[in-house]
């Protein structure tokens, strides 16, 4: 074409800009109803099928719609050529990045020596480890150890620390909750909850014989040992609370902390591995339908995207500069993710229960210092341990100190580092 003067006339033409945001468009017209469908449907061939088809239809409308805008004598067949190559571009960026499986490795957990299991009255198949007291446990109440995450264990390195307590002559387990480490998973993530993981340690104590327990649960731990302690008070002889979660909920305890302690580089790299399409895409059904998620993504797959996960946030769990804990393999990803709501009958139920309990919180932990205050005013027999130098995992950063405050709570003396003043110290990291 060519103008009065004649010089060449650029001929219109559906521009870059116009074309992607008509394609971004129907990329959120096309994942809402993807959601909307997964709701409704745990087949991923259906709710994905609904997302793929409405993205194409809204693409395929709103470009024609742009074309049809153009002037009549103008050719269109090179704008609707760009139309059809950003709708092919996003369709295989969605092939690649949401249905290709993530191929993150898939390691087991460590290796444990004399790893056991329990087949529970639950219905739990849990790996568990037993250390026994030196000497014979003279009658003395068993130890047992609930991890936190949920869907964190680290069984080895667990029951090597925790296991030191069987030379005071106490016998010790450690065990992977439902979900975790080398126990059993649920085909139907929605069962992973306080409740289940409660009923598994009220199994656990009969499947022992034991009348009564000593407990030490740390962060979610510490939640299912109160949980377990409002429904058996005549059961626990003796509780630890290290870190403990929120007395209402996981996010009363302030989980949504524990990102801001990372630096950004280190935060930039968790991105990357929970931003992953296929990942995201996963985590939000696992909060709107479970079963859908599982279907969609199964337990390999996302236990070795967690694992990469813990590994990157892991460095907020210690005070900035501390050595990193052990590397960890075999976590319970739907354990983790799936929503268990709040519990808020667990406060009354545990206020003026006369059981001796400690309370043990780091300078460096990420949860707010009301989770730990909670437990306090709950348990009137309750006594606070402040460890400086000491994040969410205190028990890796400073162990010996740790270790010598539960040797003496659990001898009935002071612990070394107990704190009358249930003030937030000057020096605590975490929110109030």
């Amino acid at each position: 074409m060519t103008g009065a003067a004649g010089g060449r006339v650029r001929e219109p033409r559906l521009s870059w800009p116009r074309v992607w945001g008509t394609v971004l468009v129907a990329a959120a017209t096309g994942a809402g109803a993807l959601v909307v469908a997964a709701t409704r449907s745990s087949t991923p061939a259906v709710f994905l099928g609904v997302g793929l088809v409405a993205f194409l239809l809204a693409g395929g409308l709103g470009l024609t719609a742009q074309l049809a805008r153009l002037p009549v004598s103008v050719a269109r067949r090179p704008s609707a050529a760009r139309g059809g190559v950003a709708l092919g571009l996003t369709l295989l960026a969605f092939i690649l990045t949401a249905l290709v499986p993530m191929g993150d490795p898939r390691r087991p957990p460590a290796p444990v020596e004399g790893q056991g299991f329990w087949d529970l009255a639950t219905g739990s198949h849990i790996a568990y480890v037993h250390r026994q007291a030196d000497g014979g446990s003279r009658g003395r109440a068993p130890v047992v150890f609930v991890h936190g995450g949920p869907g964190v264990a680290d069984m080895r390195g667990d029951s090597a620390y925790f296991g030191r307590l069987a030379h005071d002559g106490f016998d010790v387990y450690v065990y992977d909750s439902l979900g975790t480490g080398r126990s059993s998973r649920l085909s139907d993530p929605r069962g992973y909850t306080l409740g289940r993981d409660v009923a598994d340690l009220t199994a656990i104590r009969e499947r022992i014989g034991a009348r009564r327990l000593i407990l030490i649960g740390h962060s979610y731990g510490a939640v299912v040992a109160a949980s377990f302690l409002a429904q058996h008070p005549e059961a626990v002889e003796r509780a630890v609370f290290s870190s403990p979660g929120g007395l209402s909920s996981l996010e009363a305890g302030g989980s949504g902390n524990l990102t801001g302690r990372l630096t950004l580089g280190e935060r930039l790299s968790l991105y990357r591995q929970l931003l992953w399409p296929r990942a995201t895409l996963a985590y939000g059904l696992a909060q709107l339908n479970p079963p859908a998620a599982h279907a969609y993504v199964d337990d390999p797959e996302m236990d070795a995207r967690y694992d990469r996960i813990y590994a990157r946030a892991e460095p907020a769990l210690h005070c900035r500069g501390a050595p990193p804990g052990p590397e960890l393999h075999g976590l319970g990803g739907y354990a983790s993710v799936v929503r268990r709501g709040s519990w808020p009958a667990l406060r009354p139920a545990l206020a003026g229960l006369p059981t001796p309990a400690l309370v043990i919180k780091g300078s460096c932990d990420y949860l707010t210092w009301a989770s730990a205050v909670d437990y306090l005013h709950a348990l009137p027999q309750a006594t606070l341990v402040y460890l400086h130098g000491a994040g969410h995992n205190a028990y890796q950063d400073r162990p010996e100190r740790f270790l010598a405050d539960v040797r003496a709570f659990l001898a009935g003396a002071t612990p070394p580092d107990v704190r009358t003043d249930v003030g937030r110290p000057t020096d605590y990291e975490g929110p109030p």
